[in-house]
């Protein structure tokens, strides 16, 4: 690979308490200088950057890439394309798959069809239980040696404590953090968006808070036992908010992940029975929203994740009782956080970084997240001010399942680095 030098770009680096103009000198697969001014190597391909962002690449925990199984609907090429052009550096796989990554060989299949998309890395991650049933713990030293960096039964709660103590207990073993969707099934059964008076109105069945509430405090309640590394997913309401920011006062080993969607919509996006706006969980309040953004803002919240959970146009066009949850985050991510949180002055532009680049990456222990010397070459260089307008027709996503087409956005990836490689630049 030839060196790449990035002139004159507002290098963000949270790690390193840096926000300054500098220059950025990539080689061999690394970052080798910062400084205020660089020479090039006489082979280095020399990008001029000013006026835009520079920093450690972001990272994403949480994505549904749907290989192998559901194809029609994203292929881990795809998601990693996606992925690479909304400003990822690195994804983390879901295994809800069909079969279910609960064996080693499914995780070197998603880590090879990673490594062949040459977009965004792929991170695997393995199934907590055996079919992501609930009832057997997976081999999962053997998981982690193929190459999973966390595990997690997401698409589904774990309902049995003692199962997800043993996860909890197990997971130390090999320093991986045990990733849990918390549901309470027996509560959100039959719902389908959020319990209240739009759910009434609307006449659908809804779900109430306290089903995800319980199990955050459960998941709580097992890491401070065992001292076992719990992240709690999709988070959304403001009392699990409220519950984590307790946890981690007296020392729990918790982290947690936020979507845009939680943090930017409420349940009145469901009106007139829009189905891209059905999701699990499903979206809340406004006062919910409100209590995410602060849980964020204050590092309650350590990460920002979309839980891309790509559907075919056809499965969307159902009635919304029939409907699948979930929608496309990938692309629209970085935007809609600097349009909606940054510009308003919710969070500033350092903070933004950390939660989509440095949290991930101590969350998960994963390379980058920084763009110290010697360290892995990711970097993300975006324009903060560039405006822009949501298009299905512009996804490189399989899918386009999005309540945020249409929306005037500012903020937007300009160039991908992964390893040392441009893998995406804009145009």
């Amino acid at each position: 690979m030839r060196p790449i030098l990035l002139r004159g770009g507002r290098v963000i680096d949270p790690g390193q308490r840096l926000d300054a103009t500098r220059d950025l000198l990539l080689q061999d697969g690394l970052v080798t200088a910062i400084a205020p001014q660089l020479a090039a190597p006489d082979d280095a391909e020399v990008l001029e950057v000013r006026g835009l962002a520079v920093c450690p690449g972001l990272i994403d925990l949480h994505v549904h890439l749907r290989e192998p199984g559901g194809e029609h609907k994203e292929t881990i090429a795809t998601g990693a394309r996606a992925a690479a052009a909304g400003g990822f550096t690195a994804v983390c796989a879901m295994p809800n798959t069909d079969p279910a990554i609960d064996d080693p060989a499914a995780v070197g299949f998603v880590l090879a069809e990673g490594r062949r998309a040459g977009g965004a890395r792929v991170y695997p991650t393995g199934a907590i239980s055996v079919g992501q049933k609930g009832e057997r713990l997976t081999e999962v030293g053997e998981l982690v040696h193929a190459g999973a960096v966390a595990i997690t039964d997401d698409g589904y709660p774990v309902m049995d404590s003692g199962l997800m103590r043993i996860a909890l207990e197990y997971s130390q073993t090999f320093g991986i953090p045990v990733a849990d969707h918390p549901e309470d099934l027996r509560l959100s059964a039959g719902g389908v968006m959020n319990e209240g008076l739009v759910a009434t109105r609307l006449g659908l069945r809804g779900i109430p808070r306290t089903s995800e509430d319980v199990m955050i405090v459960r998941d709580l309640l097992l890491g401070d036992l065992t001292q076992g590394r719990i992240h709690l997913q999709h988070v959304s309401t403001a009392g699990g908010a409220d519950a984590i920011r307790a946890a981690k006062a007296r020392g729990v080993p918790v982290t947690a992940e936020v979507t845009p969607h939680h943090l930017l919509l409420t349940e009145e996006a469901v009106e007139a029975y829009r189905t891209d706006a059905k999701m699990k969980p499903p979206l809340r309040t406004a006062a919910d929203t409100e209590a995410l953004r602060a849980a964020l803002a204050d590092g309650t919240i350590d990460c920002v994740a979309t839980d891309h959970a790509p559907h075919h146009y056809d499965e969307k066009e159902q009635a919304f009782d029939d409907a699948p949850f979930g929608i496309v985050g990938l692309e629209t991510a970085l935007g809609l956080l600097i349009t909606k949180l940054v510009k308003p002055g919710l969070l500033d532009l350092a903070s933004l970084v950390d939660r989509m680049s440095c949290g991930p990456a101590r969350a998960f222990s994963l390379p980058g997240g920084t763009l110290a010397p010697k360290s892995v070459a990711d970097v993300t260089v975006f324009d903060p001010a560039g405006e822009w307008v949501v298009d299905r027709a512009s996804f490189y996503s399989k899918s386009q399942n999005s309540p945020f087409v249409g929306w005037k956005l500012t903020g937007r990836a300009k160039i991908t680095i992964v390893g040392g490689k441009i893998v995406w630049k804009d145009g």
